[in-house]
C-alpha cells in the first residue's frame, strides 16, 4: 500500500511503539489497523481514541505511515485535521502525545481537548 498524504501525522517514534505493541500482543500486522478518533467526554469536552482493531467501516478514511495502517471516521477527522501523534518516553511518564492545532484548550493530562 503506498504512503498517501495524511490529515493526521504519525511520527516515526509513535509508529515504532505501535509496531512494538502489535508484536507484543502477537497481532497480525497485515490485518491490524490503528484507529484514531475523537469521542465526547474527558476533562475538556472531547477525548482522543487510539485503538488497535481489525475492523474497518466503509466510511472510514484509511492511510498508511511508517508501515502502520491508520483508519479514522469522517467526523473525527474534522477535529483531527493537522494533528500529529507522537510517543514520549520521559522520566515524568511515557505515552502517546497529540499535538492538535484545532484544539482551543487542552487538559493537563493531554488526553482531552475542546474545539
Amino acid at each position: 500500500m503506498p504512503e498517501t498524504a495524511a490529515i493526521v501525522t504519525l511520527t516515526e517514534k509513535a509508529a515504532k511503539e505501535i509496531g512494538n505493541i502489535i508484536a507484543q500482543q502477537e497481532l497480525d500486522k497485515d490485518t491490524v489497523r490503528l484507529r484514531l478518533g475523537v469521542k465526547g467526554g474527558g476533562c475538556s469536552g472531547f477525548s482522543y481514541v487510539l485503538d488497535l482493531t481489525e475492523t474497518q467501516k466503509d466510511s472510514d478514511e484509511m492511510f498508511e505511515q511508517h508501515g502502520i495502517k491508520i483508519v479514522c471516521d469522517p467526523k473525527s477527522l474534522l477535529y483531527l485535521n493537522g494533528t500529529t501523534v507522537d510517543f514520549k518516553d520521559e522520566l515524568m511518564g511515557r505515552g502517546f502525545v497529540f499535538s492538535n492545532p484545532n484544539a482551543s484548550a487542552t487538559c493537563g493530562c493531554g488526553s482531552s481537548f475542546s474545539a
